[in-house]
């Protein structure tokens, strides 16, 4: 009998995990549905599902999460949006229809989501008022600061090597592969060292480097190679060949100013959940009692990076060495060795 209560509630778990973000998205959607109804339907149709509207504004809001969307592709993205949307749309009135959106566990998840999205949106709010923008003497000095990202920049041809070792054999390994002359006999150690190894090559600009290992890859001449040590063997960056590529200040501007804006709400973000504990009357209760404080410091910490800090865009697809200038996106991806 155990057995047979546990698959159904198995059964009933998996079905309950593949409807929950469809009723979400009905709960969500039918407040904002509502409120478009008594103000007179301002959004324009671009559908109709069994009677129910989808709108152009439902469709622009998707679109809005893909920031990198070139001009070019808007057309086919909002009709690859709106097919989405009735796809959703069918889904969501068989779950209506069967009532998922009574199931108490569905209500605690519309009711979480509901906590998460106002969380977000009000230190998003808050961060963007209060955070202000960069001076031009910091958007400088952080240019100045940063010479293998800008003024230095360089496009990299890499051969990244992947080697499990003992400490013992990394060592021996690493010295004899720093004595080599070329690319070709880099391997040819490597291969005679009787170590198992995965390589693989890849053409990154600067942007496209988490800034850690950047500023030691720009030290690194053509021919010789980065080691990065650990219990269980080692990685090899070894730098086939280099481009300069150099970022002038103006090039560099724009996404300079947008990635220290980011910061600065961030930032922002952490102090005002500071603030708000500390005016807040916080009990912890029962085992949650123990460590408070040292939970809660750490909390408050990551607490930004969860609710109110927006996720960056994912670098351009564009050939790394056809790049001649940043845009924050890369910018981000290249600095993300700093958080």
């Amino acid at each position: 009998m155990q057995t047979r209560l546990q698959a159904i509630a198995r059964q009933r778990s998996i079905r309950l995990m593949v409807l929950l973000p469809v009723v979400v998205a009905a709960s969500l959607a039918a407040g904002c549905g509502d409120k478009s109804k008594s103000e007179g339907k301002a959004s324009q149709a671009a559908a109709r599902v069994n009677g129910d509207e989808i709108t152009v504004h439902q469709i622009n809001q998707l679109l809005e999460r893909q920031p990198g969307l070139k001009p070019e592709q808007a057309e086919a993205a909002s009709r690859q949006a709106l097919e989405g949307l009735i796809d959703q749309q069918l889904a969501v009135a068989k779950a209506e229809e069967q009532k998922i959106d009574r199931d108490p566990q569905v209500v605690a998840l519309l009711d979480s989501t509901r906590r998460s999205i106002l969380a977000r949106a009000y230190l998003e709010k808050a961060s963007a008022a209060g955070a202000g923008t960069p001076t031009s003497d910091e958007v400088r000095k952080y240019f100045d600061a940063k010479p293998a990202l800008f003024s230095q920049r360089k496009v990299y041809a890499l051969q990244e090597f992947t080697v499990p070792a003992t400490p013992e054999q990394t060592s021996a390994t690493i010295e004899k592969l720093k004595a080599t002359k070329n690319p070709n006999e880099f391997v040819e150690v490597l291969k005679n060292s009787g170590l198992k190894f995965s390589a693989q090559q890849t053409t990154q600009a600067a942007e496209g480097l988490p800034l850690g290992i950047l500023e030691q890859l720009a030290k690194v001449n053509d021919g010789e190679a980065l080691f990065v040590t650990a219990k269980d063997g080692f990685k090899a960056v070894l730098v086939v060949a280099s481009k300069s590529q150099p970022v002038t200040f103006d090039q560099a501007k724009p996404a300079i100013e947008q990635y220290l804006t980011v910061e600065r709400r961030r930032e922002f973000a952490q102090k005002e959940l500071k603030n708000l504990r500390a005016a807040a009357k916080i009990e912890y209760i029962g085992k949650f009692a123990e460590k408070a404080a040292s939970g809660a410091a750490a909390a408050t910490a990551s607490a930004p990076d969860t609710i109110a800090q927006p996720a960056p865009a994912s670098a351009p697809a564009a050939e790394p060495a056809a790049s001649t200038g940043l845009d924050a996106a890369a910018l981000n991806k290249g600095l993300s060795g700093l958080k």
